[in-house]
């Protein structure tokens, strides 16, 4: 048994510690506040959660109450993490950012899936923010919620309706739950070289086909919208899905903003979306990595499942400073959601005026397109997306979000300011006025529409536990590949596992790899090999 401070000090053994009178009346003062105090629940671990009782008042971010309140209880903390308070926290970082963020990273306040915790209070809040039945907090970013929809949707010989077009995640998701892939092309534009929309007629015809060979889909699953900011017709999906009783998954990790001023397209779940998926992150104010899985009222999809696939995949050690993040973003919309998107909305509005007027520009004008996506393109100054990228930083420092053959992408937040739009104008006219001078000659591009004449000849899930062996990529072709191989950003795989390998698919890699797009998920970096099944 463990000796309590009291008896420690009044013992006779010579190897015991000594404590001084005021040492001893401190700690019984500290026992007999113990004993007046609270029990608290202990978490799945069964470390001790940080005594946290948020005041009604402070109910409305629950998550930076309990933070807040945690750091004044001035504790001695003899648990996670390790640095304690930032007192040991290493000090090339401190000099970066300062030791106050290591003073918000508790080791726990509470679990994410116990009764009662400022977690799910927050979530519960967040839900009635943006429109959903139960939304959960994610910290490993729509990849995680993702992962969770297809798992909580899908069982192993199930069919999913997807994009071929979607996110690596998707895949990754098949590998896991077992799901068989049934295809849809999204409508594709040679112009800007970019997938657009998933129409209706598209996702019925992948329905129809199921039901002449007696199948029904588990689900479907499309992404709207597109790094691009173009959106599908969600509505009219949806309606489809449910009519014949299937539940629709929305990848709208790009459209988290979405419904909050009049301005901005109108969300998945006001469309009538089962589940969807949004990365808070990306366009509203929460931390890197920071997400959320919202579930609409909907009967078609089992919650509890989805929960239980949450367990699976989530840290059982949360960062509470993300999770707070997420909980302050969704207060800070529900006080005020129109003024937060004022400003990013005029400054994008501005910015596409400007463009449309330098020669060699072009801007990206689609219908249902989020506002706060500026698409230019460069392919009249016969440059490719890649060479206009470089340039940009090299004149201005200017970064954009997403980058292509033939035109680059900037995201508007509300974190986006005057002199940075001037300096992205600046960068397009030196460009353009760069381009003219030299004549340059019109660049070497394959316009190739990808993914529409794909052969399957395993499963997703088959082709990953396959066995596989490294071959020359010139001697690839007509193999099964055996890797999820993509350029970064999107992150839309051009080879997936179980696929055979085509020359339109090497040749989409080999351009976007002499482009100089950042190559995933390949063994070989360098794509002189790649690894295929032994099949």
């Amino acid at each position: 048994m463990a000796m309590t401070m009291a008896n420690a000090s009044l013992s006779s053994s010579s190897s015991s510690p000594h404590f001084e009178s005021n040492d001893l009346e401190l700690s019984r003062t500290n026992q007999d506040e113990h004993q007046n105090a609270k029990t608290w629940p202990t978490s799945n671990n069964d470390l001790m959660t940080y005594p946290i009782e948020i005041p009604k008042e402070q109910k409305i971010t629950p998550l930076v109450s309990a933070l807040e309140n945690a750091i004044q209880e001035n504790y001695a903390s003899f648990q996670f993490p390790g640095h304690n308070l930032g007192l040991a926290a290493p000090s090339t970082l401190t000099r970066l950012i300062g030791e106050l963020p290591f003073h918000y990273d508790l080791g726990e306040i509470d679990g994410q899936f116990t009764p009662e915790s400022p977690i799910l209070e927050a979530e519960k809040q967040a839900a009635g923010v943006f429109g959903a039945s139960k939304t959960w907090f994610l910290l490993g970013g729509s990849t995680c919620g993702v992962l969770a929809a297809i798992m909580g949707t899908c069982n192993p010989g199930d069919t999913l309706i997807l994009p071929r077009n979607c996110h690596i995640s998707s895949i990754s998701a098949l590998f896991l739950c077992g799901a068989v892939p049934k295809y849809i092309f999204p409508d594709y534009d040679s112009h800007w070289d970019a997938a657009t929309s998933v129409s209706l007629s598209e996702v019925e015809r992948a329905i129809k086909e199921l039901e002449i060979e007696g199948r029904k889909p588990a689900a479907v699953f499309i992404t709207s919208p597109t790094y691009n900011g173009i959106c599908s017709n969600v509505k009219d999906i949806a309606a489809l899905c449910h009519s014949r009783g299937i539940p629709l998954i929305v990848d709208e990790a790009h459209g988290a903003h979405f419904g909050f001023h009049p301005q901005l397209p109108v969300s998945a779940l006001q469309q009538g979306a089962d589940v969807v998926v949004q990365s808070t992150h990306k366009v509203l104010m929460s931390l890197t990595q920071s997400s959320m899985l919202h579930v609409s009222q909907s009967l078609l999809v089992d919650k509890e499942k989805i929960n239980r696939c949450l367990q699976i995949l989530q840290s059982t050690s949360p960062s509470f400073l993300l999770l707070a993040s997420l909980d302050a973003t969704a207060a800070q919309l529900k006080e005020n959601p129109e003024i937060v998107f004022d400003n990013a909305i005029q400054l994008a509005k501005e910015a596409k005026t400007a463009l449309k007027q330098i020669p060699g520009i072009s801007v990206l004008d689609f219908p249902n397109t989020d506002p706060l996506r500026v698409t230019v393109g460069v392919h009249d100054l016969n440059v490719s997306g890649y060479e206009a990228k470089d340039f940009l930083f090299k004149d201005q420092r200017v970064v954009p979000v997403l980058t292509g053959s033939r035109a680059i992408t900037f995201l508007f937040t509300p974190g986006s300011r005057k002199e940075h739009v001037t300096r992205l104008i600046t960068g397009f006219l030196n460009l353009s006025s760069s381009c003219r001078k030299a004549k340059k000659q019109g660049i070497e591009r394959a316009a190739i529409q990808p993914f529409v004449d794909i052969e399957i000849k395993l499963t997703p899930r088959e082709a990953f536990f396959a066995k596989k062996k490294k071959v020359d990529i010139k001697d690839t072709l007509g193999k099964v590949c055996g890797e999820l191989i993509c350029p970064y950003p999107p992150g839309v795989p051009v080879m997936i596992p179980g696929e055979v390998i085509s020359e339109k698919a090497l040749n989409i890699l080999l351009q976007a790899k002499a482009y100089g797009a950042r190559i995933t998920g390949a063994s070989d970096p360098n794509l002189s090999s790649i690894l295929v099944c032994e099949v």
